[in-house]
């Protein structure tokens, strides 16, 4: 039976590396972690599904926009029937019963539709 590799090194001062530098540090085993994954560990990272770089798409320019839909709007009314919500757009999801004078930033077309075809009125701010 062949000696085991642990018993062939033991006493020996370089383990099998030769000369001084040799098996020394992560240098001999082409780098640690993900090092090398898009040039000498390329096939290596690949097969384990790790992917480099940027993907998919991204909106440079896009803005969060705050909307509410016409449904929601009957239970948000006053008294006098009016309904200010500031910074946000309104929708044209959904129905209301009832003219409101609604106040917002925006308002879609189905939105301004559906409020002036009950007797509301639109105030963009």
């Amino acid at each position: 039976m062949p000696k085991s590799k642990v018993k062939k090194f033991r006493g020996s001062r370089t383990c099998g590396g030769g000369t001084h530098k040799n098996r020394r540090g992560a240098g001999s085993r082409g780098g640690t972690g993900n090092a090398g994954g898009c040039k000498h560990h390329f096939v290596r990272d690949m097969m384990l599904g790790r992917v480099m770089g940027k993907h998919g798409f991204f909106k440079h320019n896009a803005r969060e926009v705050d909307v509410i839909n016409v449904g929601d709007l009957d239970s948000m009314a006053t008294e006098e029937g009016r309904i200010d919500l500031g910074k946000m757009k309104v929708l044209g999801k959904g129905s209301i019963s009832r003219p409101v004078t609604v106040t917002a930033k925006a308002f879609s077309a189905a939105a301004r539709a559906k409020i002036e075809e009950v007797g509301g009125e639109v105030v963009v701010s």
